[in-house]
């Protein structure tokens, strides 16, 4: 018996007999399926790429330190308009202490002036005026009280000075338009030096212009000094000047011209905190930032986490559903399984991206928080595509109810859903593993696809899709790389991993398919 048992060769090995049980190595059905999986390099392969998009997605939001909404600024020169300029071209009006002339009247002397009539009335009021200097005009009544003034020089008040009254106006633009150095008005006496300032006793008590200045912004004072920097430049042509302002700081101020409004639009360069929006590829941001000032590599990471959360939710939903009602329509057949594939059919119909775009159209206008809009983006998606579930647990159960183990239950007495989801399911997982597998990569490129189009995740929230969404014009996709083209690669590494991996557990599930 030990020689059957046993024979020893030249070399001393042993040999085992073929009903030796020694040598029969039995592997489970699971173990064979691992092992025929691994034995698969494109499979592994897949496997690989989707760990290293976990570890990428979940582990390292959580090493990286900032957050995927957080926004990083920076300082740069930047130029916004700081004030502009015109040319008075029309009469303005000044009115005498204690008389009115209104815009009815102004339109009444502009009638007269312009057919030459130096007398005029309205309303059996009989008016005159008088040319005193080119451009200026004084409106009196016939008795020759003194109503208005109509000019186009400007009496300007000093800087922080106050406004002259209306006879040093008329009496200062008398003698500037008439070439004169000094006047007398309200009993002083005031001159005109050669820049058009007015002075009284050596003290500046306003200024000559035809240019009218206009802050842009509120609260800034526009001082003399400055006026007269832009006047020269204006008169010089000259489309940029350096100023240096009351604070010390050193401002470049660059000039274009309007010709439509016939405005000086005068811009100021100032060293302003701003996003730090597409930043190129640094120590600090590894991919450079986004049109928003975040981290692309942080939302990368946030990204394909909601991404590959959205895709599993989705199918477990679509999974569920799907398991249930066609469990339900596989087992009792009849009128039971004619209702369930009828709504099959319907909701095959059922054209999802219409809906899809009409639901997301409603969210906007509603107004619906990111967060729970991305709850009813997953409902909606996972209660659209059960239907391809449902139709393959049928048609699995309807071949599995008929074997000899479901007699079995049937003659021990076992309850119905017992009967359906403790032995007949189970039976369907290795085809629902592989179609699941499969759907992950179609899920998630469906989300990507609604994100694009607005329709998906938003922001604050980040998602691959939403990411890519950036990028709206060819200028941004051909000058900042670094924004879509990371997005792109993890989007492809994902859904080629998961077709990968799905490939790999059907042919493990069922090797007879590679014959």
């Amino acid at each position: 018996m030990a020689e059957d048992m046993k024979n020893v060769q030249s070399d001393g090995e042993e040999q085992y007999s073929l009903n030796d049980d020694r040598r029969v190595k039995v592997l489970s059905p699971g173990a064979l399926v691992v092992k025929r999986f691994f034995r698969n390099r494109l499979a592994v392969l897949g496997l690989i790429m989707l760990i290293v998009m976990f570890i990428f997605s979940f582990i390292g939001g959580i090493v990286i330190p900032y957050g995927q909404d957080e926004q990083f600024y920076t300082y740069t020169y930047m130029e916004k308009e700081y004030v502009g300029v015109t040319r008075n071209n029309d009469l303005r009006y000044a009115v005498a202490d204690g008389q009115e002339f209104s815009t009815i009247l102004q339109a009444q002397f502009l009638l007269a002036m312009g057919k030459g009539q130096n007398d005029y009335e309205y309303k059996d009021v009989a008016y005159t005026y008088a040319e005193e200097g080119p451009d200026f005009y004084s409106i009196s009544l016939a008795d020759g009280t003194l109503l208005a003034i109509a000019y186009k020089d400007i009496v300007n008040a000093p800087d922080n000075g106050a406004e002259p009254s209306f006879n040093v106006k008329y009496e200062a633009l008398k003698a500037y338009t008439n070439g004169e150095s000094s006047f007398t008005a309200d009993g002083t006496d005031y001159t005109l030096d050669e820049d058009n300032n007015i002075l009284q006793d050596g003290t500046e008590v306003g200024y000559i212009s035809r240019f009218v200045v206009a802050a842009r912004e509120n609260g800034v004072v526009i001082t003399r000094d400055f006026k007269e920097r832009l006047e020269e430049a204006l008169e010089t042509d000259t489309d940029e000047f350096v100023y240096i302002g009351e604070d010390g700081v050193e401002h470049t101020y660059s000039l274009s011209y309007d010709a439509s409004a016939m405005v000086w639009s005068v811009m100021q360069e100032t060293e302003t905190y701003v996003y730090s929006t597409y930043a190129q590829p640094s120590k600090e941001h590894p991919l450079g930032t986004d049109n928003n000032g975040m981290d692309m590599l942080t939302r990368l990471m946030y990204g394909g986490r909601v991404s590959l959360i959205i895709g599993f939710i989705v199918i477990i939903i679509e999974t569920v559903l799907g398991v249930v009602m066609g469990g339900i329509s596989g087992y009792f057949g009849g009128w039971v399984d004619n209702l369930i594939m009828r709504l099959v059919d319907i909701f095959y119909c059922i054209p999802s991206l219409p809906i899809i775009i009409i639901l997301g159209a409603a969210m906007d206008n509603m107004n619906v928080d990111p967060q729970t809009r991305m709850l009813y983006l997953m409902l909606i998606l996972g209660i659209l595509g059960w239907a391809g579930v449902a139709r393959l647990v049928r048609g699995q159960i309807l071949s599995l109810r008929e074997q000899e183990f479901m007699t079995a239950t049937e003659a021990c007495g076992i309850r119905v859903s017992r009967r359906i989801f403790r032995h007949l399911i189970p039976n369907v997982m290795p085809q629902l593993i592989v179609s699941c597998t499969m759907g992950l990569g179609s899920v998630i490129l469906m989300e990507a696809t609604l994100s694009f189009l607005g329709l998906g995740v938003k922001f604050p929230f980040a998602s691959w899709g939403n990411i890519i969404s950036d990028v709206n014009n060819s200028y941004v996709m051909t000058t900042y790389w670094f924004i879509w083209i990371p997005a792109g690669i993890c989007l492809l590494i994902t859904v080629l991993g998961f077709n990968f991996v799905g490939d790999g557990l059907r042919d493990a599930f069922d090797p007879k398919m590679k014959r």
